[in-house]
């Protein structure tokens, strides 16, 4: 498996923050990353997160979102997905850079569903295309994870 550097940049194309994973999947469609947690444990909006918890991320070529699965560290068991909105990412062997919108989506493995950081999404300077690409991304992102059968996880 290849080793990876994902960076997230902010919707001027500006870094913000980067870390490792590695490659489990490369298809035409999309990459999917195994990456560790590296923030201490915290609770987010009714979610523990933990240090090490793991995380398949899923970066599609031609979508507007990632994909965040994650599991516990300590029992393995889902915890829920947590959704980026964003431009199309940018993908070569080593590197996938994705420009964040704000907008987040939070899914708990019981299907409760969070939209998150909506006012700072309206405060950003983006064109009418942009606006409406971002908001048929979290509608599609609803119907995928609502569907409680989607996983990044083969078992």
């Amino acid at each position: 498996m290849d080793s990876i550097t994902i960076y997230k940049l902010d919707h001027h194309g500006h870094a913000v923050w980067n870390y490792p994973g590695r490659v489990i999947l490369r298809d035409p469609e999309k990459v999917v990353v195994e990456a560790r947690f590296t923030k201490n444990d915290f609770v987010f909006n009714g979610m523990t997160l933990k240090k090490d918890d793991l995380f398949l991320e899923a970066y599609y070529r031609n979508k507007w979102y990632n994909i965040y699965e994650i599991y516990d560290r300590d029992d393995g068991l889902l915890k829920g997905w947590y959704c980026n909105i964003t431009r199309p990412p940018e993908i070569n062997r080593w590197k996938i850079s994705y420009q964040d919108l704000g907008l987040d989506l939070l899914v708990h493995y019981h299907g409760e569903s969070i939209l998150l950081d909506e006012d700072e999404f309206k405060e950003m300077d983006l064109v009418v295309d942009e606006h409406e690409s971002a908001w048929n991304a979290v509608r599609e992102l609803q119907r995928i994870l609502s569907d409680q059968k989607f996983r990044l996880k083969k078992n």
